[in-house]
């Protein structure tokens, strides 16, 4: 039998798919897990899960944390149930998710996408939950600042609108939306956010911060402010020269940020 390393050393990253039983059916959900002690939950948004392996390792080796990273079904050509097909139907698979893994003070950090499905996730009072971290998040019906519609976008309008920088972006390749983007829309619908979410955010139980990459073209630093206002006793904080994916143009920045609120 391999012995349990002590806490703080860590085991080799390890992708496991788990089939999980939801209102929706079987779920098989692909994920990498990164283990060590405390345990996160990292949520991708539409660019799919290679946006957040980086950020994910970075967490690993800086702190003593356990890190689950998720591909959402339907991403990266993984199997979606026809009948998962919201965003709360997704946040119950994740929740069923750290049951069946008997997980407890699991801290769940997504960006854009991920951030609302995290949001969704608070709402459901698991007590497997200790707190929630929204980093540019969708999903709220802001009037004045709608989300970009990100449909007939080519990856080079893409990258330009969410980079503070697109120097530093990975060059795009392509030439439409990518097999993601329509991934993307299974869960959201074409609008991207739900009219009832601002309201029922005022039902949050648990820790709730909003991190905000400042020039974020995607969903503006207004739009960040009224996520963070419509929970109350939340944290806002933004994050300069950063646009819409902090974990990839500032992830020193962003695990600084975390670390400052006490999320590590």
């Amino acid at each position: 039998m391999t012995p349990t390393p002590e806490a703080g050393s860590l085991r080799p990253t390890r992708t496991e798919t788990h089939v999980l039983d939801t209102a929706a059916g079987p779920v098989e959900l692909t994920m990498q897990d990164r283990d060590r002690t405390r345990p996160y939950l990292l949520l991708h948004g539409g660019g799919g899960v290679a946006t957040m392996t980086g950020f994910a390792g970075l967490l690993t080796e800086r702190t003593h944390a356990r890190v689950l990273l998720p591909t959402h079904p339907g991403f990266a050509g993984t199997p979606r149930p026809e009948a998962l097909s919201s965003v709360v139907d997704l946040a119950k698979t994740y929740v069923a998710l750290l049951d069946q893994l008997g997980l407890s003070d699991v801290t769940v950090i997504g960006n854009s996408f991920g951030g609302w499905l995290a949001a969704e996730i608070a709402l459901l009072d698991s007590p497997r939950v200790s707190g929630a971290v929204i980093v540019n998040g969708i999903g709220l019906d802001v009037p004045g600042h709608p989300v970009t519609d990100v449909r007939g976008l080519s990856p080079a309008e893409l990258t330009a609108l969410s980079w503070h920088d697109p120097a530093k972006a990975p060059r795009p390749t392509g030439t439409g939306p990518g097999p993601d983007v329509r991934a993307l829309l299974n869960h959201t619908g074409p609008a991207m956010s739900d009219p009832t979410l601002a309201e029922r955010l005022g039902q949050v139980h648990v820790p709730f911060h909003v991190l905000w990459g400042e020039s974020d073209g995607i969903v503006d630093l207004e739009y960040g402010k009224a996520f963070a206002a419509a929970v109350p006793m939340s944290t806002f904080t933004p994050i300069p020269r950063t646009g819409h994916l902090p974990q990839l143009e500032s992830p020193e920045e962003l695990l600084g940020a975390l670390l400052d609120l006490g999320n590590l």
